[in-house]
C-alpha cells in the first residue's frame, strides 16, 4: 500500500492522518480535494513534494476519481460534509458528497479491485441516555438524527453492500468525536478556545450536559492505519480512547487551561434534536487488531489542542469573525 488516495485530505481529520502517515511510514500521498470552506491548503504546508501531491477536484467527478484510484494501492476516505448544524440548514449539500460522493469512489475502487477504507461517525448511532452505562459497539442498530448523520448511515450501508455484492475489497470505520490541530474554528472546541484568545466569552449549548467520546486526530490516524493494515476485509471497526466528557466540563477545562475563570461563558440556544451522548467500545479494534492511544488522558490532549491554537492564530484568524456572524445570527 506504498501510494495512498486520500480523500478530504485538505479537512480537519484527513490532513492530521496526511500529516501522520507522511511521518511514520515511508507510503506517498495523493490528496483528493475540493477545498470547500473546510478544507484549508494551509494545513498540508510543508509536506514532502517528492512523496505528497494535492489534487483539487470533487469527489463527484467520476473521471477524475477512476484516474486517480487507477493509480493508488488504497483508497481512504474522508471527504464528507460533517457539521450538523450546516445540515439543519442545508441538508443537500450533504447528500450530494456524502452518498453521491461515496458512490462514485466505490465504483471506481470496485472497477480497479483497489483496498478501500470508509471512514464513518459515531453519530450513525444515534445517542445514548446520559445514565446508560452501554456504549455503541460495531453491533448497535443505526438510529441517525440529523442530515449529517443519516448521510453518513447511508455512506456506510452502501459500502457494506458493495462489499457484499460486488466484492469491493473495504472496511469501515465510525469514530468519535475528533479535536486537535487544524480543526475548522465551527466546531466546538477550537470555536470555544479561539473565543478565550481573542478575549471573548465561550458559548455553550443548552445546559452543557451532553456528552461526547473524544479523541486526539493523531490517535485516530494512528487507528485508521492500523486498520489499513491489518483490518479484516468487510469488517466494521469502531475507534475511541474512552474520553467522555459533557460540554460543559469541557469549556470549563478550556477556561482553566487559558487562565480564565471556569465559570466566565454564556448558555446559547441548544441545537435542534441535540444528540444526548456518545460512547464508544473500541475493544474490538484493540484486542484484534492491537492498537492502543498516545492520548488516553483527555487533559493532555487537550492542552496540547490549546498550545495549537494558540500557536497558530494565522491558520484559524481568516476564518473567526464569519463564522461567529453566522452563530450569533442563529442565536448560537
Amino acid at each position: 500500500m506504498s501510494r495512498l488516495l486520500v480523500t478530504g485530505g485538505a479537512g480537519f481529520i484527513g490532513s492530521n492522518f496526511v500529516h501522520y502517515v507522511l511521518a511514520n511510514t515511508d507510503h506517498t500521498v495523493t490528496v483528493l480535494d475540493k477545498l470547500t470552506y473546510a478544507g484549508n491548503r494551509a494545513s498540508l504546508a510543508g509536506l514532502p513534494e517528492d512523496r505528497f501531491e494535492l489534487v483539487v477536484g470533487d469527489i463527484q467527478d467520476a473521471e477524475l476519481v477512476d484516474g486517480l484510484v487507477a493509480s493508488h494501492d488504497a483508497v481512504v476516505h474522508y471527504a464528507a460534509e460533517s457539521h450538523n448544524d450546516n445540515s439543519l440548514n442545508d441538508p443537500r449539500p450533504f447528500l450530494d458528497t456524502n452518498i453521491i460522493g461515496t458512490y462514485v469512489l466505490i465504483e471506481a475502487a470496485r472497477k480497479h479491485n483497489t483496498r478501500f477504507h470508509h471512514i464513518s461517525t459515531d453519530e450513525v448511532y444515534g445517542d445514548l441516555e446520559l445514565d446508560d452505562p452501554n456504549k455503541f459497539t460495531s453491533e448497535t442498530p443505526y438510529n441517525p438524527s440529523s442530515p449529517y448523520s443519516s448521510t453518513k448511515a447511508g455512506s456506510d450501508l452502501l459500502v457494506r453492500a458493495w462489499v457484499r455484492s460486488f466484492g469491493l475489497q473495504a472496511t469501515i470505520s465510525n469514530c468519535s468525536n475528533n479535536y486537535g490541530p487544524y480543526q475548522h474554528v465551527e466546531k466546538f472546541i477550537p470555536r470555544q478556545i479561539t473565543n478565550v484568545l481573542r478575549g471573548e466569552r465561550p458559548k455553550l449549548y443548552g445546559t452543557g450536559e451532553n456528552v461526547r467520546d473524544w479523541i486526539h486526530a493523531n490517535d485516530h490516524s494512528s487507528a485508521v492505519l492500523t486498520i489499513l493494515e491489518k483490518g479484516v476485509i468487510g469488517e466494521t471497526y469502531l475507534i475511541g480512547a474512552d474520553g467522555e466528557k459533557n460540554n460543559k466540563d469541557v469549556v470549563e477545562m478550556i477556561l482553566e487551561g487559558l487562565g480564565q475563570p471556569r465559570d466566565a461563558y454564556d448558555h446559547v440556544n441548544d441545537r435542534p434534536g441535540h444528540d444526548l451522548r456518545y460512547a464508544i467500545d473500541s475493544s474490538r479494534l484493540r484486542d484484534e487488531l492491537g492498537w492502543e492511544p498516545q492520548f488516553s488522558n483527555f487533559e493532555a490532549g487537550l492542552a496540547d489542542t490549546i498550545a495549537w491554537y494558540r500557536d497558530n492564530e494565522a491558520w484559524w484568524a481568516p476564518e473567526k469573525d464569519a463564522t461567529e456572524a453566522k452563530y450569533k445570527s442563529q442565536g448560537q
